[in-house]
């Protein structure tokens, strides 16, 4: 049987959803679509698909780069291809920041998309492997807690605990948690953090303050008692994010 792909299509051009499910869905591809950015998110609560592929201009309050940081923080392991007749630079810009796989500008053909798809879910694929979890850790392994006052992580089970409460962190946003904790004793510049959400090398101080801010936010919100006045993860002007338990 032949690998079958959950795939998201977000457009709200009827004609462009017709297009784009006749091209993948011969494919292997089992096609959802959404008309809207609120539909997509409705759909992106709680299915986890393995390709999502929109346009920027969505025409509602919701627009194409809402969607990618929304699949990037719930969604992270979701391969993203913007195809829009929209394509400027700064838009570019700001979607390749939301960790987007590829770019297309309208009019394409469906050659041209079934191409494109195939190399980004292969190289997807290639990514999973290289980073493949170790083995399971043996059961001292697993007894390894990391605390921090009220905050405690099993390193082993990677579950991460406040108030002896489970956390749903994705796997971002554990990684953020985990290497903030470890490393409480000083500020952490946003490269660093890049490095750990993202795993590539950030070097401009901007791009990378971009970058993380988003996965910040999303973290606070979910173990500060107060996002807007954060106690936990606290911002140190002009050096970066230090803990705080």
């Amino acid at each position: 049987m032949s690998e079958q792909f959950k795939t998201l299509v977000v457009d709200d051009e009827e004609g462009i959803r017709l297009f784009l499910t006749g091209a993948l869905s011969g494919e292997g591809h089992v096609v959802t679509t959404a008309a809207s950015g609120e539909e997509a998110l409705e759909y992106l609560r709680d299915i986890a698909f393995d390709l999502v592929l929109l346009d920027l201009q969505l025409g509602g309050r919701i627009d194409g780069l809402r969607i990618l940081q929304a699949t990037s923080w719930r969604w992270p392991q979701t391969a993203t291809i913007i195809l829009t007749g929209h394509g400027t630079l700064e838009s570019a810009r700001e979607a390749i920041l939301e960790g987007l796989d590829a770019y297309l500008i309208k009019p394409v053909t469906a050659g041209e998309v079934r191409a494109i798809v195939s190399e980004v879910l292969r190289k997807r694929r290639q990514q999973a492997v290289e980073n493949q979890s170790p083995p399971p850790p043996s059961p001292e392994a697993s007894s390894t807690l990391l605390r921090r006052g009220d905050f405690s992580i099993d390193l082993g089970n990677q579950q991460a605990e406040l108030n002896g409460c489970p956390l749903d962190l994705t796997e971002s946003e554990y990684a953020l948690l985990v290497y903030l904790m470890e490393n409480d004793d000083r500020p952490i510049p946003p490269p660093e953090l890049v490095k750990v959400v993202r795993g590539y090398e950030c070097n401009h101080l901007h791009e990378a303050r971009d970058v993380i801010k988003w996965y910040i936010y999303q973290l606070r919100s979910k173990l500060e008692p107060k996002p807007s006045s954060p106690r936990h993860i606290l911002n140190v002007r002009g050096a970066g994010y230090i803990f705080k338990a």
